[in-house]
């Protein structure tokens, strides 16, 4: 089987377990991408994400991450829910509504693995969902899924952002995509709704002013200069997607892995408040809820009822 028909053969397994797009692009080394973390990480907009320091080399070069690297595939799967939480209520990013999408991605990746070693071709290769040092939103890019926003998210187009990214790293050479143009224009919306503006310039976050950051990665006290801007946020934040154009094409997930549960979708604004360990793991387990821990989600809960937020 010839490169192309290899391709061919990779995409369509791909959309048939349930991916909602796949490109491919060669496993060299990301030069440009290089240069923009290390300002960005010199700057210190990581925030007190240290970890996104570790593996340098590896996150620039995937020939460092998997010896033999010569391809990489890349595949998104849509999350976007069919139902919204109700009004009123602290929110959590749409992401988290329903199973952690680690073990779900994860699992799909590896059942294509097998079917290209088994069925196509035998190589060596590894799969990645938010795993390891790889920059996923880079390669998806490059493979001409999609292109990386202003709001620095990947924007595939007529279908929007509400995607999970991940690759497949392999020794075997194939056909490769092109990247796609930047298609956001002359568009400032992400910038102008972020209400602690944490998007600084186009295309560049600071991870420090970011409410995702802080209801999720950071483990210290969330800063008083931020009370009364959450929005009502306690897990993660969407609002630079939600006011992108591009999510106006947005379907609902077909994947029942991100379905809610409709005791979540249920909750009140007193059953938010009084939430204890129980409800916390009857809830939330097994979803990227887990990643805040329970003192977190308290934490943050306490934050915007402290700052007025909730009424």
């Amino acid at each position: 089987m010839n490169r192309e028909a290899l391709s061919s053969a990779i995409k369509k397994k791909a959309v048939e377990s349930g991916f909602d797009a796949c490109g491919i692009a060669s496993a060299g080394k990301l030069d440009k991408e290089e240069a923009f973390l290390k300002t960005w990480l010199d700057n210190g907009l990581n925030a007190s994400m240290k970890f996104m320091e570790n593996h340098f080399e590896k996150r620039v070069n995937p020939q460092e991450l998997v010896p033999g690297a010569k391809s990489i595939i890349s595949v998104v799967h849509n999350y976007y829910p069919e139902k919204q939480q109700q009004s009123g209520v602290p929110k959590i990013a749409r992401y988290a509504y329903g199973k952690d999408y680690h073990y779900v991605i994860k699992d799909k990746l590896k059942a294509l693995l097998k079917y290209i070693n088994d069925d196509l071709q035998p190589c060596s290769g590894r799969v990645f969902a938010d795993s390891a040092p790889v920059l996923e939103r880079a390669w998806a890019a490059k493979s001409g899924i999609g292109w990386i926003g202003k709001n620095t998210n990947l924007i595939v187009p007529n279908k929007g952002s509400y995607f999970f990214i991940g690759e497949i790293i392999l020794d075997i050479e194939l056909e490769y995509d092109s990247a796609i143009e930047d298609r956001c224009g002359s568009c400032t919306k992400c910038l102008q709704a972020c209400p602690t503006n944490a998007l600084v310039t186009p295309y560049r976050l600071d991870s420090n002013r970011c409410i995702s950051f802080q209801t999720i990665e950071n483990r210290a006290e969330i800063p008083e200069k931020f009370k009364g801007v959450f929005q009502d946020w306690v897990f993660g934040c969407d609002i630079c997607q939600e006011v992108c154009p591009w999510n106006n094409f947005s379907k609902p997930t077909a994947e029942s892995a991100y379905k809610p549960k409709e005791e979540f979708m249920n909750l009140s604004f007193d059953d938010w408040l009084n939430i204890d360990i129980e409800g916390y793991k009857r809830l939330f387990s097994g979803t990227a809820v887990e990643r805040t821990k329970y003192p977190g989600l308290k934490r943050n809960l306490k934050f915007i009822k402290d700052s007025g937020q909730l009424k």
